[in-house]
């Protein structure tokens, strides 16, 4: 799914415009995606997690990115499975799988009330499932990377145990935005930023113009707090659905790294990527492979495809490369200091293009990597590359 686009009223936007009429705010506040007319069936690529063949849900243009993501994360957890030949699958089928997995769930405390309470939220769940293919109101707050104003539709999240996520938090260093934003919710903030445009009080005039330079200067909906904070709070190997621009991802974390699965039906048939890096917030990311190392260069017709938003920049190709390289030999993120790490990458290229010494022989000062002396350096709790 693209960014909001101007005109739709159900979508969120970075910023609300002085020309908005103060008289109608609620028609620019519903937070939702609204479903676009597309094919109702969906390709499925095979890939291998972890050992064994799993499927992989793709979508061509915008689709119902929140059934995807839910649906793709049971798939990596193999609590939903398909036939090996499955090539397409109809997002009825989806609903279908969806819904047994709930109905297939069962309460963890045996005591009468709380299994009434267990059934009532699965007939809840059952009543807004069809919401996950035509539109999800979804309405952040500004405060934590799990806040959001509580709709009936979380209720699906909150049984399957999916943790719902995002980026968009206000930097506490500036204290100027946190006194305009508050705990107010985006929905909130955009009633606030109207209201205070037309208030004779000057004090609310600038908290107004604060909090809507936030929203325009955070207008990708992912802050380098929010970027921080929500690689401190998913777990590690936790699969997760991220939120951003009206888009819902699979996301997980993986040494310390966060990662968005690829679902772009471009790279159907490039094994070789299925996970895009997340650690920037202008969106220039790298493709990985199922083991997450830096997927090789891609081919013509999955690179033509691709939407431009997905190509990578040479400046993180150089992150992922030393991120590959930190891996293979069995090392955290932070295990070389940035120096360290700056020279071994010049050595290896140097190495790389010096002539091949004759057989038997050692170029002098030249090391093995399991010889590179590694230097021990404390883990921080975040960690922004």
């Amino acid at each position: 799914e693209s960014s909001p686009t101007a005109g739709e009223a159900s979508r969120p936007g970075p910023g609300v415009r002085a020309a908005e009429p103060a008289a109608e705010p609620t028609k620019a506040l519903s937070v939702s995606w609204e479903r676009e007319p597309e094919p109702d069936f969906y390709c499925v690529k095979w890939i291998t997690w972890k050992g064994e063949r799993t499927p992989v849900i793709t979508q061509s243009e915008n689709g119902p990115c929140p059934l995807l993501a839910i649906m793709n994360i049971l798939f990596l957890q193999w609590k939903v499975k398909l036939p090996p030949q499955k090539e397409v699958i109809t997002s009825d089928e989806l609903m279908a799988h969806l819904g047994d997995c709930i109905l297939s769930i069962k309460p963890q405390e045996q005591s009468e009330g709380l299994q009434l309470n267990f059934q009532q939220n699965i007939n809840d769940t059952m009543m807004v499932l069809p919401k996950l293919s035509t539109g999800l109101d979804v309405n952040v707050r500004f405060t934590g990377v799990s806040d959001f104003e509580y709709t009936p539709e979380c209720i699906v999240f909150d049984l399957l145990n999916i943790s719902l996520y995002h980026g968009w938090l206000v930097d506490p260093q500036s204290p100027d935005v946190v006194q305009a934003v508050g705990k107010l919710s985006y929905n909130q903030l955009v009633e606030k930023i109207i209201t205070c445009k037309h208030s004779s009080d000057s004090n609310l005039v600038t908290e107004g113009l604060i909090a809507e330079q936030f929203l325009e200067s955070t207008a990708s909906q992912l802050t380098y707090h929010g970027l921080c904070e929500l690689t401190a709070a998913v777990k590690e190997e936790e699969l997760s659905v991220f939120f951003r621009n009206n888009h819902f991802s699979t996301m997980i974390k993986h040494k310390g790294h966060l990662y968005l699965l690829v679902t772009d039906q471009g790279f159907l048939q490039e094994e070789g990527v299925v996970w895009e890096s997340l650690h920037t917030v202008d969106g220039d990311s790298c493709f990985c492979d199922t083991h997450f190392h830096l997927s090789p260069a891609l081919g013509k017709a999955a690179a033509a495809m691709a939407s431009p938003q997905l190509l990578h920049s040479q400046v993180d190709q150089d992150y992922m490369v030393a991120l590959s390289l930190q891996q293979e030999q069995g090392q955290g993120p932070s295990a070389l200091s940035d120096l360290e790490l700056a020279r071994q990458l010049q050595q290896e290229e140097y190495q790389q293009q010096r002539p091949v010494p004759a057989q038997g022989r050692v170029l002098p000062g030249a090391r093995t990597a399991a010889e590179r002396r590694q230097r021990p350096k404390a883990d921080s709790d975040c960690v922004l590359l």
